[in-house]
């Protein structure tokens, strides 16, 4: 008897017979269902605690004040963010622009309005008029004018938090933007400047449609942190829905009840736009895909 005969001088990985089973990790199923217990827990603390009374917040879910504060939230949301991404449009390609004073300006803009916090531009908005108390339109030097109201009256609460709102945004939105631009390859630019198309007809038909892949998901988180961003206009009474919720709990002096109310519409808004923002990822991404 030969040793080849005697004795399987295989490996063990070399056998067909043998079956590998991997172990899975049991530590994520044990933070998963620490997570869900501890959650569970809380929302059972909550829902008996004495004294709280959730009635009240069911009451209220649907009070028309609070509608109303949601629909200023949304228009609050959208007249910033169109504001915001036109004129941080604008920005961004004075930021890219290879004229040295457009490139400054825009730099020093986001540079401005990205360093000072969005509360403290609302309340700067909401105060102008302690500043400037006029607001006039004539020829200078002269007695003749065409326009003049107080600066109260022309800028009031939801105006000032459109303005505090719209060019906080526009800095961020101008980088985000800029950031999508400079994904596009280069031989694109090369290709459309061999074919003679202009500088800005060239960022309109190749550069902007092909960047929109790359801006669009920045985008709809900036746009979802806007909407959580417009309870801020609550310090200067902007009407929103923090605003309406905030003078209900101080007559039924109801607060975490009437917070309740608040976190319920910021959900379902945030879940709105969560939704949009996915299936426009996916129609966007028609053709790119393997």
């Amino acid at each position: 008897m030969t040793a080849e005969q005697g004795m399987d001088l295989r490996r063990p990985e070399d056998s067909a017979d043998l079956v590998v089973v991997r172990r899975r990790p049991v530590f994520p199923w044990i933070l998963a269902g620490t997570a869900v217990a501890l959650t569970v827990w809380f929302l059972f603390a909550l829902a008996t605690n004495p004294a709280l009374d959730w009635s009240e917040t069911a009451a209220y879910l649907f009070n028309r004040q609070v509608l109303h504060g949601v629909w200023v939230t949304v228009q609050l949301s959208v007249i910033s963010a169109a504001i915001g991404i036109i004129l941080g449009l604008v920005i961004a390609l004075g930021r890219l622009s290879h004229n040295k004073v457009l490139r400054t300006l825009a730099t020093g803009y986001i540079a401005v309005f990205r360093s000072v916090p969005a509360l403290v531009q609302l309340l700067v908005w909401g105060n102008i008029g302690l500043v400037i108390r006029n607001v006039s339109l004539g020829i200078p030097f002269t007695d003749i004018g065409f326009f003049s109201m107080p600066t109260n009256e022309l800028i009031g609460p939801f105006t000032a938090s459109i303005l505090g709102l719209a060019l906080s945004e526009s800095a961020y939105m101008a980088e985000v933007i800029r950031g999508g631009v400079l994904a596009v390859d280069k031989g694109q630019l090369e290709a459309a400047s061999a074919l003679g198309m202009t500088h800005m007809r060239t960022t309109r038909r190749i550069v902007l449609p092909q960047a929109l892949r790359v801006i669009v998901p920045p985008m709809g988180n900036q746009f979802i942190t806007l909407i959580k961003a417009t309870s801020l206009v609550s310090v200067i009474a902007g009407g929103d829905l923090l605003t309406q919720v905030s003078n209900i709990s101080a007559m039924s002096y109801r607060v975490v009840e009437m917070l309740g109310v608040a976190v319920f519409w910021y959900l379902v808004m945030v879940s709105i736009a969560s939704i949009g923002q996915h299936y426009l990822e996916r129609f966007l991404a028609k053709g790119v895909r393997e």
